[in-house]
């Protein structure tokens, strides 16, 4: 595994051993306090003086626990749990020394906190191997006292023995039991890692339907609009030369009424040709045509869109300002769908506020070789807890059957498409602005 995978590793073991190490601190204060009941049993005459020993030791575990509650102690926690394990055998061997030397029947609790370092506790092998060498020259300094312990057989040699079993038996579990958590942690993190990759295929695949499913939408209206061109061309064209001729009568040069009325006419259907042209344009786009592909003048794409929202920003002040120069490179039918969504959608915020003067400002300025729009409105904005989440697909705070939630992710991906960013800013209750950029024709 890599260096920081490894950093995590002793993060993670740090956290278990403080906790695991405290838990174990408390069950080693109940044996040792149980232990008056052995001593009463193997040294009655002692109990007092052994009794007053095991509380005091316990008191100093209790001291360790509480440094373990501490930024410092679990700094510390190799340390202080090597201690309190220790704590325990400098007792016993103290007991060992008092008492019967080798053959004094608390030998076998040193063997408890050898067989804790390596199987219970989570200690690596130079932890157990060091607390299992000071317990073994603990146990020989305490037969010392006794020396008649000393022989080459009887109880000294088999404890001796046993002692030695039991470290080299601990050395091993610590090795293998250190070596089978890292190897967990090194799933544990693969899993993580396939997680992670997992739910980025799935936002990518959550995108990809989303916007196939724009596709097929705008198909279906791009074949619709290319029949209703067709279809209706033909009737307004027809209405279009009626009308000329009609005003072209002399009966109509003398009313200024009827003459006034032909040439509103004349200019509604020439609107409804427009509407049907932008539509194709919007919506049709053969396969073959890529994103950033041709030069187009931006403020036309700005005329089409505002005619097709044109029925929703009824009654709201379209401001713009462009500069003279607006010839792009890129997808003209997509900007085209950028600036429908953008602009609808910020038609449709000023209808949910009681606004004197509903506006929405667009404007663009050029900066270096891209051109970036900024489309401004003085409606309700956008509350902070949404405004990270309006580019993510299907979401929508609309009611159910107003709108899958596709139109700013798919704006945003067709802006960076043609190598740009689309940005959200806002402030509740004053304002929204929707900026990107398109690059400069060349």
């Amino acid at each position: 595994m890599s260096k920081e995978n490894y950093s995590g590793y002793k993060d993670e073991i740090q956290q278990y051993r403080v906790d695991f190490s405290r838990t174990c601190a408390y069950i080693a204060i109940i044996l040792i306090l149980l232990g008056v009941g052995l001593d009463y049993v193997l040294y009655p005459h002692m109990q007092a003086l052994f009794g007053s020993v095991r509380v005091f030791v316990s008191l100093l575990i209790y001291c360790v626990i509480l440094a373990l509650r501490t930024k410092w102690g679990q700094d510390r926690i190799e340390v202080l749990s090597f201690v309190w394990l220790l704590l325990p055998q400098i007792m016993i061997t103290w007991m060992i020394a008092v008492t019967e030397g080798a053959i004094s029947p608390y030998s076998i609790g040193l063997y408890l906190a050898i067989f804790a370092s390596s199987i219970a506790l989570p200690f690596n092998i130079w932890h157990n191997f060091v607390l299992s060498c000071i317990t073994f020259l603990l146990y020989i300094a305490a037969c010392s006292f006794h020396p008649e312990s000393f022989v080459l057989q009887g109880a000294f040699v088999v404890n001796t023995l046993i002692l030695l079993f039991i470290i080299v038996v601990s050395a091993v579990a610590a090795y293998y039991n250190e070596r089978t958590r890292f190897m967990l942690f090194k799933l544990k993190t693969e899993l993580s890692r396939k997680n992670i990759q997992l739910e980025e295929t799935n936002k990518n695949l959550t995108q990809i339907k989303g916007y196939m499913l724009q596709q097929e939408k705008m198909a279906a209206i791009g074949t619709l609009a290319a029949g209703l061109l067709h279809e209706v061309n033909n009737p307004v064209n027809y209405s279009l030369m009626a009308v000329d001729i009609a005003l072209e009568d002399p009966v109509i040069k003398t009313s200024t009424s009827l003459k006034e009325c032909l040439v509103d006419a004349k200019q509604g259907m020439k609107r409804v040709q427009h509407i049907v042209s932008d539509l194709k344009i919007f919506a049709y786009r053969p396969k073959e045509t890529a994103a950033s592909s041709s030069d187009f003048l931006f403020e036309k794409a700005v005329d089409s869109a505002l005619r097709l929202v044109g029925h929703e920003t009824k009654g709201i002040a379209i401001i713009r300002e462009l500069p003279a120069d607006t010839l792009v490179r890129g997808d003209e039918a997509a900007i085209i769908g950028v600036l429908v969504n953008l602009l609808g959608n910020a038609a449709l915020a000023l209808r949910t506020v009681d606004r004197a003067d509903p506006a929405i400002h667009l404007s663009a300025e050029w900066r270096g070789e891209r051109l970036h729009v900024t489309v401004h409105d003085n409606g309700p904005g956008i509350p902070s807890e949404n405004l990270a989440r309006v580019f993510e697909p299907f979401f929508t705070t609309r009611a159910i059957g107003q709108g899958l939630g596709l139109g700013l992710s798919i704006s945003y991906r067709v802006i960076e498409q043609h190598g740009g960013r689309l940005v959200a800013k806002s402030v509740v209750g004053e304002w929204t602005k929707m900026i990107f950029d398109l690059p400069r024709a060349g």
